[in-house]
């Protein structure tokens, strides 16, 4: 299994990271989060499985009881969460264009593909360049700062105006900038996309308000090249009992697009290269318990498995109270 880092958090809020392996996981020495060690790893021009390893100790850590604990964080976080941004790309995975097309089918004549399926094809076609050339740009949603980012065992939020509360189960690249604006990703973790569907249903140009919600992240930060292929299983869970589930496949195998394609076209654009500032960046899936007229409800658990990643990702559904905003002329 591949190196793992992981943040964890003790009853009196001291924070340290953990390093994992196939067999062991331990405390490193000297960081309390990811993102200082990442730092580190770039003034040490190392890997950031190097920077790890140098900082091992002796102390080990039993993850699945730390997990139970409450004491496992999100794979990574900003200080400042207006300096973590959360953004995505969809209609990036083979298959994922069928439940989104669908959506909007009614839009448009059954002449003429829809906008969505049109962008997957493009996708199809150009999302996986030959090196030197540029590939076809994704489609890309922004879902907001660090604020909304939540870890594994916290509940996911929804808006009292959402009109539906779905998962996305997927991988999100993690990226420090450096302070040269050079984007370094620190690799990959579990993810649920959390989107609202009924909204987008009703009309696609609505895809940016469906996307300003919370999202999960798992505790993992899985280090090194990502797999290829990955295969999970998502999960809904209700008073205790599976009320939905489906295999989810992810990694470039499976992917119309490279997941460089990806990063070069998020990145290209100079404001999202600010030194210091973190990434969190959604992939894309196929898989939705939407597509097969599943209505959750307050009180659903989420969970997300997938091999390499050795722990779930679990997130209880809540709804939000109703809020009324009122602007005030100055």
């Amino acid at each position: 299994m591949t190196d793992r880092l992981l943040q964890h958090r003790a009853e009196d809020g001291t924070r340290l990271v953990i390093l994992a392996d196939a067999t062991t996981a331990v405390f490193l020495d000297s960081v309390a989060t990811t993102r200082d060690l990442a730092r580190l790893a770039i003034a040490e021009a190392t890997t950031l499985a190097d920077a790890a390893r140098a900082r091992r100790t002796n102390r080990a850590v039993d993850l699945p009881a730390e997990l139970n604990a409450g004491r496992l964080l999100a794979a990574i976080d900003h200080p400042d969460p207006a300096r973590l941004m959360m953004a995505g790309t969809g209609l990036t995975h083979l298959g994922s264009a069928e439940g989104r097309d669908a959506m909007h089918k009614a839009a448009a004549s059954a002449d003429h593909p829809t906008d969505s399926m049109r962008m997957f094809l493009e996708g199809v076609e150009g999302g996986k360049p030959r090196p030197g050339e540029q590939g076809q740009q994704p489609e890309w949603f922004y879902k907001g700062p660090g604020d909304g980012l939540k870890g594994p065992g916290e509940a996911l939020r929804s808006p009292a105006f959402a009109r539906d509360c779905g998962e996305e189960p997927e991988l999100a690249g993690i990226y420090l900038i450096g302070e040269d604006g050079t984007p370094y990703r620190l690799g990959v973790a579990l993810a649920n996309e959390f989107s609202d569907h009924v909204t987008e249903r009703h009309n696609y140009l609505w895809l940016a308000h469906s996307k300003l919600r919370e999202a999960a992240l798992g505790a993992e930060l899985l280090l090194g090249p990502i797999p290829a292929d990955i295969r999970g299983t998502s999960r809904i869970m209700r008073n205790g009992e599976c009320l939905w589930r489906k295999p989810f496949l992810t990694g470039e195998d499976n992917m119309s697009h490279y997941i460089a394609n990806l990063e070069a076209h998020h990145f290209k654009y100079a404001p999202f290269r600010r030194p210091g500032d973190i990434h969190v960046h959604f992939f894309g899936t196929a898989t939705l318990s939407f597509s097969d007229d599943v209505q959750t409800q307050p009180g659903d658990v989420f969970e997300i498995t997938a091999d390499p990643f050795a722990l779930p990702l679990r997130n209880r559904l809540e709804i939000a109270p109703a809020e009324t905003v009122t602007v005030h002329q100055l």
